[in-house]
Order: structure tokens, then sequence, then C-alpha cells
């Protein structure tokens, strides 16, 4: 398919993980990938490989933010898909009880007001071309809850879920559509080394998921696109659940 031939998609965190796997469906749909990520290297890295952009950014900066698509609307001359993807998940952010103030900082930084500041200064240059999708990374945990919890992990993407939703509002007559997309559990790295630390507590999850296992990457990839693409012309504000039936679970299958 080449639903996104000719656009430009913006991709944060895009140099590894679901921003790579994301990065690399919209090139193979025909778009102009540009990889915004921290890490110079594999961001330059995946830039060659899809013949696209690598722009070095701390989404945290509102500095670095406006010169992301600044420097993309000045490289194309139009910004079609933003795909708000940049997160992380720490492990000093555990159980309300035991989570710092710094570290609860530290994560709704990158998580919700990177968020923030990447919807804020992509809108105006969809505003001008009257067309426009952004994507921004929520999580299944912001529809329910868990026992085992990230606290500021959870409050964050709670945050992104309802910002997008409220954009996907304000901005739907002007041809803008904001979608939530909240993912289960993703094969990535970060999650492999989360479990390989703590066996029991990647099997205390995975007996939620009624599929049975995680996501790969490219399946998450597989829904961003839809989301980008005219084929979802009539969805915005929602929450994008591709989480393996977990929130609609209550009984598993053995």
């Amino acid at each position: 398919m080449q639903r996104l031939e000719g656009r430009v998609a913006v991709v944060t965190g895009g140099a590894s993980g679901i921003g790579l796997a994301t990065a690399r469906r919209f090139a193979a749909e025909g778009a102009t990938a540009v990889i915004a990520d921290v890490d110079e290297t594999a961001g330059k890295s995946a830039a060659d490989e899809l013949g696209g952009l690598f722009v070095k950014v701390d989404v945290t900066s509102e500095d670095e933010v406006e010169a992301l698509y600044r420097t993309v609307q000045d490289a194309y001359g139009r910004i079609d898909v933003a795909f708000n993807n940049a997160g992380i998940s720490p492990p000093d952010d555990d159980s309300i009880l035991e989570t710092g103030l710094d570290a609860w900082k530290r994560v709704q930084d990158v998580n919700l007001t990177s968020v923030y500041l990447c919807c804020k200064h992509v809108i105006p240059y969809m505003l001008e071309q009257g067309k426009g999708s952004i994507i921004n990374t929520a999580s299944f945990v912001a529809v329910m809850g868990a026992a085992t919890s990230q606290i500021s992990y959870t409050a964050s993407k709670g945050g992104v879920l309802a910002m997008s939703r409220e954009l996907g509002v304000q901005f739907a007559r002007q041809g803008i559509r904001v979608n939530a997309l909240c993912p289960g559990p993703v094969n990535t790295p970060l999650l492999q080394e989360l479990f390989a630390k703590d066996p029991e507590r990647a099997a205390r999850r995975l007996v939620h998921v009624p599929v049975g296992r995680f996501a790969e990457a490219s399946e998450i990839a597989a829904a961003v696109a839809f989301l980008a693409s005219d084929d979802a012309s009539f969805i915005t504000a929602s929450e994008f659940l591709v989480d393996g039936g977990i929130s609609g679970a209550y009984v598993t299958p053995l």
C-alpha cells in the first residue's frame, strides 16, 4: 500500500522500538520519514536507511522542539503526520510510596510535557495547509489500573490521552485529526530489559493478555500508519487501543 505517498511524517523517538518500526512502515507506504531523537548515532542510521532526515532533539526542550518542526518545514514545505512517540519508563518510577519527586518530574517531562510541546509547535504548520494527522503515544494503562504500578508513567499516559482527546475536538473542523494510540505491552528492548530483571513480573503481566503474547513493534506501527492515513479520515479524539484484548478482558483463556 502507498497510503502515505508524498507525505512528510515526523517521528519522535524514531531511532528505536515502536518509533523506528513506525518510521519504516511510513517509508514503506510512500512517506518521507523524519527521525527525531536524542540518539544521534542510531538516528542518523535510521534516516540513512529510510532516505529521510534526522534531527537531533531533546523533546523536553521547547526551543529544540520548535526548531525541529521549523527544520522539517524548511526542508520539505509541509508536515502531514506527527507521531509523538518519545517516552521513558525508568526503574525508579514504581509505587507511589517508593517513587521520588525527581523521578516523577523526569517521566512527566519526557512522556507528557514533550507531547504538549510537539503538538503546540506542529499544529500551526498543519493549520496553514488545512490538514494533518497527529498520533500521540499513550498506553493501555491510561484506561485501566495495575497493582504493579509505575505511577508517573501511568499518570503521564493518562494526561496524553486526555490532551489528545481535547485537541482532536478543538481542531476537528480545521482538518487536523488527533488520536491517542494506546498500545499494550510491546516486545521492545525496553520491555525485554525490564522483564529479564524480573521474570515473575513479566509472567504476572502476560497472563492478562487474551492473545497470549506481547505485541511486536511492527503491529503497533501498522496501527499508527492507519491513523496517519486517509483510511482513518473519520477518526479523531479517539483512544485507539492496540492491546491484544487486555482492556476488554475479565478472565483470559487458559
